[in-house]
């Protein structure tokens, strides 16, 4: 039992008391018992170390591009390819189909009416296609796992959006993280994380708005 003592034995000096000398009160001992604060702090010790719950590590997941030149790459038609190049300032480059010489390239930004619209607008198949599985899922025609299983199909087809997402040696972290955010947001699963053409870099250098 942990416990605090105080103790006074009361004062007077030896000998005969004088006549005219006060008589002290005697003070008795006092005594603390700390065995229940200290019994309390380690319950509440345990009950925040069991209640806690520890931060997990967030993964992203990236698709990148293959190295090997014996597998046969398939082909996207030019209407479903998107390039998108990050730059300073919050800028997206972009542009449609293959690169070529005569590419004219855009900017916008990272707004709701910026890449977002843009997405949507480009992802429109899967995006209807998504939402044709969600009233049936509403109306409890399909279930949950069929729901996500339609859903992954129309992500993945061959009419989905492809989105190359460039970022150039001046775009922050953030930037490629608020990309993804958006790409996750349109519902767009294709998608690749490569580097700058050269001439992409040249664009971008000489760029002049219309």
């Amino acid at each position: 039992m942990a416990e605090v003592n105080t103790s006074d034995s009361g004062g007077g000096t030896g000998g005969k008391k004088g006549k005219h000398q006060k008589k002290r009160a005697k003070k008795s001992s006092t005594k603390i018992d700390m065995t229940p604060m200290v019994d309390l702090a380690f319950l509440l010790l345990t009950f925040f170390m069991l209640t806690t719950t520890f931060s997990k590590p967030q993964v992203m997941e990236l698709t990148m591009p293959i190295k090997d030149k014996n597998v046969d790459s398939t082909k996207i038609k030019n209407s479903l390819a998107l390039t998108v190049i990050l730059s300073d300032h919050n800028k997206i480059y972009y542009y449609g189909g293959e690169f070529k010489d005569t590419t004219q390239l855009h900017t916008t930004d990272y707004s709701k009416d910026g890449i977002r619209k843009i997405l949507l607008a480009r992802n429109k198949f899967v995006l209807d296609s998504i939402s044709i599985i969600s009233k049936e899922h509403d109306n409890k025609q399909i279930t949950d796992a069929q729901f996500e299983d339609y859903k992954a199909k129309a992500q993945g087809s061959r009419d989905a959006l492809f989105v190359l997402v460039k970022p150039d040696s001046l775009a922050k972290y953030g930037n490629v993280v608020d990309m993804f955010d958006e790409l996750s947001i349109c519902n767009v699963q294709k998608y690749a994380l490569v580097n700058l053409y050269p001439g992409e870099k040249e664009k971008i250098k000489n760029y002049k708005p219309n």
